[in-house]
């Protein structure tokens, strides 16, 4: 009798912004941006670096608005501009529990669909509380989109 090895636990999240993809890719990959919309409620990004190169690493340090400092890293493994990011992921107090983050932005007549996909959870309570953040924070991310090209438009850029 063959066993079947465990697939462990993934979440993907497909969102459609009205920016084009140069946009959304900047806003995963410029830390000034990242400082803007990273984390799942409304508390604050305390730094944010990022080396967009295969092999390069980016952390984000952010607090909850219950006051929690949550530190997250990792290093890139694909890097097309514009189009795709891979990375790994964890957390500082966590770092045995490394996933893997897929994102992939495809042009669309309305401006991108992000594919998002986070897979390697270390169990399915992870994947949950993962799920309930990357939502907190695309919504973020979604405003924060829309509201830099409504300025962009006031501004005739």
């Amino acid at each position: 009798m063959t066993t079947q090895p465990t697939q462990k636990p993934s979440l993907t999240i497909v969102r459609r912004l009205k920016v084009p993809p140069a946009k959304v890719y900047a806003a995963w990959t410029r830390p000034e941006l990242m400082a803007r919309w990273w984390g799942p409620d409304g508390g604050p990004v305390l730094s944010a670096e990022a080396d967009p190169r295969v092999g390069g690493r980016f952390r984000v340090v952010f607090q909850t608005l219950d006051g929690e400092t949550h530190d997250c890293s990792g290093e890139y493994r694909e890097v097309e501009p514009d189009r795709k990011l891979v990375f790994t992921w964890q957390w500082v107090t966590m770092p045995e529990r490394r996933s893997l983050v897929t994102i992939v932005l495809r042009a669309i007549d309305e401006g991108t669909e992000l594919h998002f996909t986070h897979a390697q959870f270390f169990d399915e309570a992870a994947r949950d509380d993962h799920r309930t953040g990357w939502s907190g924070s695309f919504d973020k991310l979604e405003r924060f989109l829309e509201a830099q090209a409504g300025e962009a438009r006031c501004s005739g850029t």
